[in-house]
């Protein structure tokens, strides 16, 4: 049974620290910057790629060229660690628990606080999908067959949806009734 709780953060208005530059680095990375193009992250690494270093050159990422310390910690609201040391990784995992900050430990769900889920995105609609950690592939597998066969139409949906919903007057209760009509149709009703 999955358990996670899913919820979308609004990471340019957080702090964000990457550890490590190589491909894992770089993966967390680009997805990061997929789904949040305005987050502000930190990378640190002794030695980072070079596709990392030209992205650092079109969004709001600095790069420290640092084994991980703890000091790094500071000013930092959530962090993600892929390096290819278990015990650095380890140390990072301790280190945010000790600091009450959320971490996600690549390849390792027992070190994760959360997990990063694979994406589907549709203009204003994002759906994210899980599998508790357990298939990544099955994830990503998921997110190509709904990308596929979800409409390209949606945002006009969304925005008419959302024009509705500003004119309609009366309680939440009365609101989500008439929106829960208007949408019935989506359910073939």
């Amino acid at each position: 049974m999955n358990n996670l709780f899913p919820i979308f953060l609004k990471l340019e208005e957080l702090h964000t620290l990457i550890v490590g530059g190589g491909n894992v680095g770089l993966e967390k990375l680009e997805a990061v910057l997929r789904n949040s193009p305005k987050a502000k992250i930190t990378l640190i690494a002794p030695e980072i790629k070079n596709e990392i270093k030209e992205l650092a050159q079109s969004y709001n990422l600095t790069l420290v060229f640092e084994k991980y310390d703890c000091k790094h910690l500071d000013a930092i609201d959530i962090v993600i660690a892929g390096t290819d040391d278990k015990a650095v990784n380890q140390q990072i995992q301790q280190d945010c628990k000790t600091r009450k900050i959320l971490v996600n430990i690549a390849d390792t769900p027992d070190l994760c606080d959360f997990y990063l889920s694979s994406v589907v995105v549709k203009d204003d609609l994002k759906i994210a999908i899980s599998t508790n950690g357990k298939s990544p592939t099955f994830a990503k597998r998921f997110r190509e067959v709904l990308e596929e066969i979800l409409p390209d139409t949606l945002q006009e949906t969304l925005d008419n949806l959302q024009t509705i919903r500003n004119k309609l007057k009366g309680d939440f209760q009365e609101k989500v009734q008439k929106l829960n009509e208007i949408t019935k149709v989506m359910r073939g009703e």
